[in-house]
């Protein structure tokens, strides 16, 4: 569920039209909805009522800070995959003691820092960075919390581009090797284990996937438990889809999830750790745009937007759908065109949409691309030195603007002549 809907035949952003965000902020612009993020966040935690858990929202997908602090205002810790990520979750009030740190690439620093914040845990995908932990803490006189991420060789049926948890995917530590890498974490003197951590993908759809990965690590707790080792909590990453079709794609309800997982789970004692982002994110928001020229060809009719591949790279990369909604909605009846919507940007994969039949559109209609809120912004790029997109975020009846357009000139200074230039 989401809070964009029609009313007297213009699309609104709970009770704000969306057409008076672009004339004020312009197009392309990203709008999301506190409604819809409060929501989300609440409908998951309340699934677990009873149980003793924490949300970590993955802040990858959407890591504006006033998403961050609108969540942290609700109780959610942080998932961070990055000394920046570290820094935004602070920034937005986030304890240390609700922050995990995933990610296959941790540097010194960002190890150091993560200690210093006193964060839960590491989430720790290889041998060598838990040797690298262990050495870094121990210099410091630490022990550094640790849940060794491990790879249960289960295809998440998803996009190969957002799937964690197969064999030659780069994630985590081979099934069969966990007892032994166990076994090394205890021995080593810098680290602490505290718990087991599976995320096998993204954009999950089905709970077979998720069922089949979470009996496997049901059963290497008690493997583990029987070696000596104390787990207190296992996490189970995120991968909750959205339905970026609509009607027929629709994920599992958080209620069912949870069943799910207390069925496979609940027998052992532990804290459960969730990683929710895109499930929470993704339609909290929309990108607007505008339609710069329409062109006609023998073979094709193409929507040329304002909106690139730079501001919304999903469809290029992932092959990934997203309804298109015009602000303006069209009479029952009105015509319909099949069409490509494409970008300005000068590639042939920038595009929105392919071969999707859409009410026609004409130059200067305004358009809304639903299902933006994940993955969106925080992938947006410069590329044309075209200048990244603002953010808008949307509660009740009032707005703010929660990231300005950036302007040409602030692209360019960002470069620095070397000091032989002329």
């Amino acid at each position: 569920m989401d809070h964009f809907q029609y009313r007297d035949g213009e699309l609104f952003a709970e009770d704000v039209p969306l057409s008076s965000i672009a004339q004020e902020v312009g197009t392309p612009t990203y709008v999301y909805s506190s409604a819809t993020l409060r929501r989300h966040y609440r409908v998951f935690d309340e699934a677990f009522t009873g149980r003793d858990h924490l949300i970590c929202y993955a802040m990858k997908a959407n890591s504006n800070q006033a998403v961050l602090r609108l969540l942290a205002d609700l109780g959610a810790g942080m998932d961070i995959v990055s000394g920046g990520e570290l820094a935004r979750a602070r920034a937005a009030g986030v304890p240390g003691e609700k922050i995990v740190f995933s990610g296959v690439g941790k540097t010194d620093e960002e190890i150091r820092a993560a200690l210093d914040h006193g964060i839960f845990c590491f989430n720790v995908e290889s041998l060598p960075e838990l040797r690298r932990i262990s050495e870094v803490a121990a210099g410091r006189g630490q022990k550094a919390p640790v849940s060794l991420r491990i790879n249960p060789d289960v295809d998440a049926q998803t996009h190969e581009k957002i799937s964690t948890g197969k064999a030659v995917d780069k994630f985590g530590i081979p099934w069969m090797e966990a007892r032994a890498a166990y076994g090394l974490a205890r021995d080593l003197p810098g680290v602490m284990v505290k718990g087991v951590t599976m995320h096998i993908g993204s954009q999950i759809t089905t709970l077979a996937p998720f069922e089949r990965a979470f009996t496997l690590l049901a059963e290497l707790v008690e493997l583990l438990r029987a070696d000596g080792h104390e787990i207190s909590h296992v996490d189970l990453g995120g991968g909750l889809g959205v339905p970026y079709h609509g009607d027929t794609d629709v994920p599992p309800h958080p209620r069912d999830y949870a069943e799910m997982v207390n069925r496979t789970l609940g027998h052992l004692g532990v804290t459960y750790v969730f990683e929710p982002g895109r499930m929470i994110a993704g339609n909290a928001g929309v990108l607007l745009g505008r339609v710069i020229f329409v062109k006609e060809t023998e073979t094709k009719t193409f929507v040329i937007s304002d909106i690139g591949m730079n501001d919304l790279m999903r469809p290029t990369l992932y092959e990934a759908f997203h309804h298109i909604r015009p602000l303006k909605e069209p009479a029952p009846g009105a015509p319909m065109q099949v069409v490509d919507v494409v970008g300005p940007v000068c590639e042939t994969g920038d595009y929105i949409a392919r071969d999707r039949k859409l009410p026609v559109m004409e130059r200067g209609d305004l358009f809304a691309v639903m299902t933006a809120g994940a993955y969106g912004a925080v992938m947006s790029n410069t590329y044309n030195t075209r200048p990244l997109t603002p953010e808008v975020l949307v509660d009740g009846d009032k707005f703010a603007v929660i990231r300005p357009r950036m302007e040409v000139e602030d692209i360019i200074a960002l470069d620095a002549l070397p000091p032989w230039s002329g």
